[in-house]
């Protein structure tokens, strides 16, 4: 209720207390008329107060009401300008006071009916209170000093014309530290509201973009509000339907059970086809209210999800420690086993029995760097580079340092320049690594591998790409599912690191690596890389 009240005092502004307060004072005003125009053409008038000059009266009452009545219907029109009409209007009332004065013997009551007048409008405009309250007691003092001077006007006791003078400036003050006072309260109130108003506009789109489904559901299982995880978690039903036990009858269940046994399953369930599993939570608005209950369903994907990279990073730690320990036995091991082959009295069984040590020595020690690589991996320093002239020169490299013997590798490149942003070193270690499983195991059998290393750029417009193509068997969806996974491998010599860390490299410079299946046959690793202009929020500009 606290947030409805002050929303309401949010959306009441300013202008339109001040213009109600403004509208008050004319009707005030006009009823003030009312009183001059009755009091000088009414007949109890003459009979209750004397009067000197009755057309003088009579004239400034009714000039009076007049004005009073236009100012009360242009009241909207005159909130535009507050100081003016406000000045204005206080003028008008001194002036038909003083005239009533005159009119009149004696004071009357017209002095205390115009202190309400100074009195709203210090209220309106603190600030020049105080000028009005003296302008008011000069006002009332004319027919006083008429009179001293010999005026046709009866003088009335000084006294009176003192303490009505400092009656006025004595309202004008309490009144203009109460305006001041109340305007502060309004204004902190609409700070307040909007503030309010806000927060709960910024908590409605923190819930509707959390990951956990939020739902608010009334006793007769009526769902009352819901948020965007929890409408795609039980299936994106039709949006006016809000029947609990129609969009997901299993929550209802749930719900139906936990309302009467206080007892929540705790066990995972898909609300919907094809959505993932989640895991109901109810817990009630107030302890002892059982009308409304929060329904908070929770993927348990994410958290899977949260604990393997959890596992991850753990046992990447641990492994990298292991393969620390690992390297120095392994070397030892290594180089005895060259030692025993250099033996001449070494038969060819040992000779077979040292080879099988070597091979997997070596296998062991590609495990052991490609982990420690993993580990202590550099941060990524991306530079412009020519990625035709790069893969001309990566080819080149490659055939120097490797027998391909039949292989064939060959780079394709574009013919209009293509320029990327990446760390030529992470990339280096990526298609290197691509183009030796590409070698190893993308040939149709008893034939010689091709492998293709291509920069081009895509049909439609967008950044640069570099493929290594091959001619081979392909990979089965199910295995090209996986193939990025840590540890996956379908090779008895495998470490399935390799496409996984080489994975991790392309992400750490900005671009992205991606398996696509060829129809013809043969697999294609795809590296999307980052464009120059994409780096740049401005062109250059030439003096």
């Amino acid at each position: 209720m606290s947030i409805l009240r002050y929303q309401g005092l949010s959306r009441e502004t300013a202008g339109e207390i001040t213009r109600r307060e403004l509208l008050f004072f004319n009707i005030y005003r006009c009823l003030e008329a009312g009183v001059y125009v009755s009091l000088f053409l009414a007949p109890l008038g003459t009979d209750s107060v004397r009067i000197t000059h009755p057309l003088l009266g009579q004239s400034a009452a009714l000039l009076y009401l007049a004005a009073a009545l236009i100012l009360l219907l242009l009241t909207g029109q005159l909130l535009r300008h507050l100081t003016g009409t406000i000045v204005l209007s206080l003028g008008i009332d001194i002036i038909a006071a003083v005239a009533v004065l005159f009119s009149l013997a004696g004071y009357g009551l017209v002095p205390m009916m115009l202190m309400l007048n100074i009195g709203i409008a210090a209220l309106l405009m603190p600030r020049h209170a105080h000028a009005f309250a003296i302008a008011a007691a000069l006002g009332v003092a004319t027919p006083y000093v008429h009179g001293l001077i010999g005026g046709a006007h009866e003088p009335v006791s000084g006294f009176v014309v003192l303490a009505m003078s400092g009656a006025y400036l004595v309202v004008a003050t309490l009144l203009r530290h109460l305006g001041g006072h109340v305007r502060a309260a309004e204004d902190l109130a609409e700070r307040r509201g909007a503030d309010l108003l806000n927060l709960e506009q910024i908590n409605d789109l923190i819930i509707q973009r959390m990951r956990t489904g939020v739902m608010l559901v009334d006793r007769a299982n009526y769902i009352l509000r819901i948020n965007e995880s929890a409408w795609h978690l039980i299936g994106n039903p039709s949006p006016g339907e809000h029947e609990l036990g129609v969009v997901a009858p299993e929550l209802s269940r749930r719900l139906y059970h936990w309302r009467h046994n206080s007892r929540a399953e705790q066990t995972g369930v898909a609300l919907a086809t094809d959505m993932p599993e989640v895991v109901p939570r109810f817990t009630r608005l107030t302890p002892d209210d059982d009308s409304n209950v929060l329904i908070f369903l929770e993927d348990t994907s994410l958290v899977s999800q949260r604990a393997e990279e959890l596992t991850l990073s753990s046992l990447g730690r641990l492994s990298a420690s292991i393969a620390h320990e690992i390297r120095n036995p392994l070397a030892a091991i290594r180089y005895s086993a060259q030692l025993l082959a250099e033996s001449p009295d070494l038969s060819a069984d040992d000779t077979r029995l040292v080879e099988i040590i070597n091979n997997h020595c070596t296998r062991a020690n590609d495990v052991v760097e490609n982990i420690l690589q993993l580990s202590r991996r550099e941060r990524s320093r991306p530079e412009t580079i020519d990625l035709n002239a790069w893969v001309l020169s990566f080819v080149e490299d490659y055939k120097q340092s490797n027998d391909l013997g039949q292989d064939e590798l060959r780079a394709v490149t574009s013919n209009r320049r293509l320029e990327a942003v990446v760390d030529p070193q992470h990339l280096q270690q990526v298609v290197w690594n691509l183009v030796q499983n590409a070698l190893r195991y993308g040939r149709q059998p008893n034939q010689a591998a091709r492998v293709a290393v291509v920069a081009r750029m895509p049909v439609e417009k967008g950044p640069p790409l570099l493929e290594v193509i091959d001619r081979g068997p392909g990979i089965p969806p199910k295995v090209a599912a996986q193939i990025f996974e840590p540890f996956y491998t379908t090779h008895e010599y495998g470490t399935g690191l390799g496409l996984y860390l080489a994975k991790q490299m392309s992400e750490a410079s900005q671009a992205t690596l991606e398996y696509v299946p060829i129809a013809g046959g043969g697999a294609c690793f795809r590296i999307t890389l980052q464009a120059v202009q994409a780096t740049f929020s401005n062109p250059r500009i030439s003096a």
